[in-house]
């Protein structure tokens, strides 16, 4: 009885008016409002931090800019409330009933609160700041979102159909699994974990999916109008039927894409080098190569390219002359190839471009003669190549040699290639030998399909 008199109380001190209120709490008193009827309560900018509040009534209540900062309000009613500029950072509201509809808006902080599988159908979120946010399998149907802050955000499983998300700012939330067939133009999605999630039919543009992690998601039918893609994980993508109109596709891998060939192009869209590289090992369909802008002489180069491995050329600047006259033979076969120097003094930045460029190749070319063996760099690349094969289980070396040295070697590494064959390009000045080992080493790089 002591415990129900002492919450009585309460209450009819937080009902005498704010103004006693907040004087009370500000001297430290712990408020215990659970179970309490508030329902039309007059709160606004009332002191409620740390609050327990769990299960109270507070239907229609106005709780304007009041500082719900660490409340407990599990299970709460707050049909219509006005929680407007409301401070709810860490405050508990799993469980919470009637969110629907209610009035977040005007900026009112909800970071790091706890909103698992709350209902927040219809919900006024605009301008909300939801940062870090526990929202999993919250129901978020028809809320409005416009410029909400939910960076890094928990919204696994939660239903965001028909939301309004514009401007949103999502930079690295979690939304596996979750249902977005939403309204998002100009969202912000960098680093987003969006696997699994349903953004069927959605509207996209303008939207900033940099990095993000689509794995898995459904866009199909979706809106990617002038959407960011660079750099972002679409393995398994569904892209059935998806708008594209100056959609930007930048270091990403489309070769587990689903529906590619059925995208509505609106208009010519970008695809970088890096995204033809990466998609490579498939032959992209036609008629998306055709929509997204590229000529059919270019596509054309490209198939043709896809006919070759691709190359990394690794070698000594003393053997700069035969390098340059490979490279160039090379390339008028159509076989892409890119190299840098052994010797180059280039700094460590530089290092991990050539080490991304032997693991993003098909193979090493290795030009091996007194000065590449006796650099830095060889016995490292040489290692850098058998670990890729090792990963790949297929052989990624490819060794040519301009004399004796490599047979003659004590280095470990070296023992390991001349275990395989080794093109020779001992007598490269004289022009039919060179042509006869290059032939060789165009017949030995082509693809055998």
């Amino acid at each position: 009885m002591a415990n129900e008199e002492y919450d009585e109380e309460h209450v009819k001190r937080l009902k005498k008016g704010v103004a006693e209120w907040n004087a009370w709490r500000d001297i430290g008193q712990h408020a215990r409002l659970d179970g309490a009827k508030l329902s039309d309560a007059r709160l606004e900018g009332a002191e409620l931090w740390a609050a327990n509040l769990s299960g109270a009534d507070l239907c229609y209540a106005h709780l304007f800019r009041a500082n719900l900062e660490n409340a407990d309000l599990s299970g709460a009613n707050l049909l219509c409330a006005d929680l407007r500029g409301a401070d709810l950072s860490g405050a508990n509201l799993s469980g919470a009933m009637n969110l629907n509809n209610v009035n977040l808006s005007r900026s009112a902080n909800l970071m790091s609160a706890n909103l698992s599988e709350a209902n927040l159908e219809g919900a006024n979120l605009e301008r909300a700041n939801l940062n870090n946010a526990n929202l999993s399998n919250a129901n978020l149907s028809k809320a409005r979102l416009e410029d909400a802050n939910l960076v890094k955000a928990h919204l696994q499983g939660a239903n965001l159909r028909d939301a309004w998300l514009r401007g949103a700012n999502l930079r690295g939330a979690d939304l596996p699994g979750a249902d977005l067939r939403a309204l998002l133009i100009l969202a912000d999605l960098r680093d987003a974990n969006l696997t699994g999630a349903n953004l069927s039919t959605a509207d996209l543009s303008l939207v900033n999916l940099n990095r993000a992690n689509l794995k898995g998601a459904d866009l199909s039918e979706a809106i990617l109008d002038d959407a960011n893609l660079d750099g972002a994980n679409l393995d398994g993508v569904n892209l059935s039927f998806t708008r594209l109109s100056g959609t930007f596709f930048g270091n990403v891998d489309l070769t587990s894409v689903i529906g590619l060939e059925t995208c509505n192009h609106h208009g010519p869209s970008t695809i970088d080098y890096q995204t033809l590289e990466k998609s490579k090992s498939k032959q992209l369909p036609l008629a998306f190569l055709r929509g997204v802008g590229l000529s059919d002489n270019f596509i054309s180069l490209l198939n043709q390219a896809n006919q070759h491995y691709s190359c990394f050329i690794s070698y000594s600047t003393k053997d700069q002359e035969f390098a340059d006259r490979l490279y160039a033979d090379l390339q008028n076969e159509g076989v892409r190839c890119w190299f840098a120097p052994h010797d180059l003094r280039i700094g460590k930045k530089i290092l991990d471009a050539i080490d991304a460029e032997i693991r993003l190749r098909d193979r090493v070319l290795l030009i091996l003669s007194e000065h590449s063996i006796n650099s830095d760099w060889v016995g490292d690349e040489v290692t850098a190549g058998f670990e890729e094969e090792r990963k790949r289980g297929e052989e990624v070396l490819f060794p040519i040699r301009l004399d004796d040295t490599v047979m003659k070697t004590k280095e470990a590494w070296a023992a390991k290639l001349r275990a395989r064959l080794i093109g020779d390009f001992q007598h490269w000045k004289d022009h039919k030998a060179y042509k006869q080992s290059f032939e060789r080493v165009v017949r030995d790089l082509t693809k055998v399909t």
